[in-house]
């Protein structure tokens, strides 16, 4: 028995953006039935290098079989302006959970990346009241490519893009590459769907912006401190969670609960439980995705492009631990 070496060339020779977008919506309905465990995030933070390290195991089951893992990933939003790296940075480890062996080591950089868009595009497939004619990108970084992918997979080529930056060069840069047009944070918060990825500690878009049909992908605060959004926007919108424990501790509803001034029994539920039925939303109205990025997603990603890169020859067999 050997374990599959994938590098983040290998990774993105197999994985796809509708790839992601069904196993993180299929790991979000496992969740919701019981069918996933998975531990809180552990974080190892790193305030002299303005950054932070998680470790995130989990086992996921149903249909398509039983993998567990665990994702070593970091998160230091200054590594491109002072050492040409990305932001974040991962590796993930799948195993067989009747025996232990290690399946993969892989890349989990791309893979990160791709099972977050994949979760905002999930998040907009069940929580939108109909396809988006408008997607507002706020943060023009690597992720709102993922972002715009994975609304791209879940309702094609129909939708306008706005995005914006404080780096206006970016938002022009993307706009140019992907189609749309760069506008300001209050312009793209004025989209049919909003999504958010940036790394502030304070609001930067307004309640005033915001429709009050819209559809917002919170995806940026991911720690304690985190906040991109006027709380003004959560009291108003039924807001929808990946999980209670993680975002009560890092998502966008972390620095009003903190305060005192939300509650998390406020929340319609999770986005497993709208998935599964066993929770609904007015999707006429005002909704609110916060994401945290959950283990979960990791593992069922992870084990599609480990079955992917198995039947392509993709990749390099190693004999990790010794079985000779």
């Amino acid at each position: 028995m050997r374990t599959l070496v994938l590098s983040r060339r290998d990774v993105e020779a197999v994985s796809t953006m509708p790839m992601a977008v069904d196993a993180v919506e299929e790991a979000f309905a496992a969740y919701a039935r019981g069918e996933a465990e998975m531990p809180p995030k552990v974080y190892l933070d790193l305030p002299d290098h303005e950054g932070d390290f998680r470790a995130m195991p989990s086992r996921i089951g149903g249909a398509g079989g039983e993998v567990a893992g665990v994702k070593w990933v970091n998160s230091h939003p200054k590594n491109p302006e002072r050492f040409g790296l990305p932001s974040v940075m991962g590796l993930y480890v799948l195993s067989d959970p009747k025996n232990a062996f290690p399946l993969a080591v892989m890349d989990a950089t791309l893979l990160t990346a791709l099972r977050t868009g994949a979760a905002a595009g999930v998040a907009s497939k069940h929580l939108c009241g109909s396809a988006p004619k408008t997607v507002g990108f706020v943060g023009s970084g690597v992720q709102a490519r993922f972002l715009h992918a994975a609304h791209v997979a879940v309702f094609g080529h129909t939708f306008a893009g706005v995005f914006a930056d404080r780096d206006t060069a970016l938002a022009e840069k993307l706009a140019h590459e992907l189609g749309g047009r760069a506008g300001t944070v209050e312009e793209a918060a004025g989209c049919d769907v909003v999504c958010t990825s940036t790394p502030v500690r304070h609001p930067i878009v307004q309640r005033a912006w915001v429709r009050n049909d819209a559809h917002v992908n919170a995806m940026g605060a991911d720690g304690p401190g985190k906040q991109e959004l006027d709380p003004q926007i959560l009291f108003d919108a039924q807001v929808v969670i990946d999980e209670s424990h993680q975002a009560e501790h890092s998502g966008e509803i972390n620095v009003p609960i903190h305060d005192g001034t939300y509650a998390l029994d406020r929340v319609a539920g999770t986005l497993g439980q709208i998935i599964t039925g066993q929770r609904k939303v007015d999707r006429s109205a005002l909704t609110l995705f916060d994401s945290t990025g959950l283990a979960i997603q990791d593992a069922a990603l992870a084990a599609r492009i480990f079955a992917a890169a198995s039947a392509q020859k993709v990749g390099l067999e190693v004999d990790l631990v010794g079985l000779g």
